[in-house]
């Protein structure tokens, strides 16, 4: 999904004059990744989410979905995530894990 049809000002990069440095080459690499933050964001939106949080802007995705409750654990030689039972958007990022793990393998 293109930049100019994200739905939120919120998601674009701030002008110049909020660059993080005076110094041409480390702003242009923090351009790169705040470029590569929205895409990853939009991608997210379209392939992994569905219903209200398809259409919420960052902080309510970062609040929802980013800040989780939850615990990294490992056993059998595999890595889980535990999320706490209380947390409200458990089901939703699991829905999303779930289609993040059908999507096809890109092709090498």
């Amino acid at each position: 999904m293109p930049l100019s049809r994200t739905t939120s000002g919120a998601a674009r990069p701030p002008d110049s004059a909020a660059s993080p440095s005076r110094d041409f080459g480390i702003n242009a690499v923090w351009l790169e990744l705040s470029l590569a933050a929205i895409d990853l964001l939009a991608w997210t939106r379209v392939l992994l989410l569905d219903g209200e949080l398809a259409t919420a802007e960052p902080k309510k995705l970062r609040y929802r979905l980013l800040h989780v409750a939850a615990r990294l654990t490992r056993g059998g030689r595999r890595l889980h995530l535990r999320i706490s039972a209380t947390w409200p958007w458990r089901h939703e990022l699991a829905t999303a894990f779930h289609r993040l793990a059908a999507l096809p393998r890109p092709a090498s």
